[in-house]
């Protein structure tokens, strides 16, 4: 399972590629400009980027690149293009760009890639267990226990799991939870978010002293062994 950015301005590609990446099991979440594309790439940890040339908003794909790179992250990027030039090719993988590849394309192509990429990586395929204080997630087996006693999730609950312990101590949005956990791009003004988080935290925290996930007041939501040990059921 593959933590998977798109950061592409053509909603039809964008939702194309989603669908085959979730079709194959892997997250997915899509950034429709170069200022959201740069905070997700920046701010999150992926296990690829699929990253179109040109972009919106003065941030296009190259800068993007060329951000990341100077910040020391090493996250494999895919860069799609338009442009076929061979100068263009070079000017991508020169960005710190780790393949590129033309439009159109066939998904069975972008998958291919994709994988070598993440079987290159030196942080991807050796992660298969995901842990945060006595919280244990086997994301092969798909198995979730705390002190060892075993917690039985729906699809829903176990994928938002995954996302907030993928990015533990980090304060997860609404917006960051609705995009990569409900593959919704916009607020649907509804307490679905609240309902998922009070169903989990039953399961998570309801037996044990120690709560594990946190409300940010006004921000969203956190998992962390860190900080406030107040029982769930005393949080927002």
């Amino acid at each position: 399972m593959w933590r998977c950015l798109i950061i592409e301005d053509d909603a039809d590609n964008a939702r194309y590629i989603a669908t085959g990446l979730k079709e194959e099991g892997h997250f997915a979440a899509i950034c429709p400009d170069g200022v959201s594309g740069m905070q997700r790439a920046t701010g999150e940890q992926w296990d690829v980027i699929i990253l179109d040339r040109m972009l919106p908003n003065d941030i296009d794909g190259l800068s993007i690149l060329s951000t990341l790179r100077a910040l020391g992250k090493k996250t494999p990027v895919l860069v799609l293009s338009a442009l076929t030039g061979l100068d263009e090719r070079v000017r991508g993988l020169k960005a710190g760009g780790d393949d590129y590849l033309t439009k159109p394309f066939a998904f069975p192509e972008l998958s291919a890639r994709i994988e070598a990429l993440v079987r290159r990586s030196s942080t991807n395929y050796e992660v298969r267990q995901l842990q945060v204080a006595d919280l244990t997630l086997d994301l092969v087996t798909r198995r979730v226990s705390r002190a060892e006693m075993p917690i039985s999730l729906q699809p829903r609950e176990f994928k938002l799991l995954v996302y907030m312990m993928m990015n533990s101590d980090q304060v997860l949005t609404r917006t960051m939870l609705l995009a990569s956990v409900w593959d919704y791009h916009f607020d649907p003004q509804t307490n679905v978010i609240d309902v998922q988080i009070s169903r989990l935290r039953q399961k998570i925290d309801g037996p044990f002293d120690v709560a594990l996930i946190h409300t940010v007041r006004g921000t969203g939501y956190m998992i962390s062994a860190r900080g406030d040990s107040q029982r769930p059921d005393s949080l927002p």
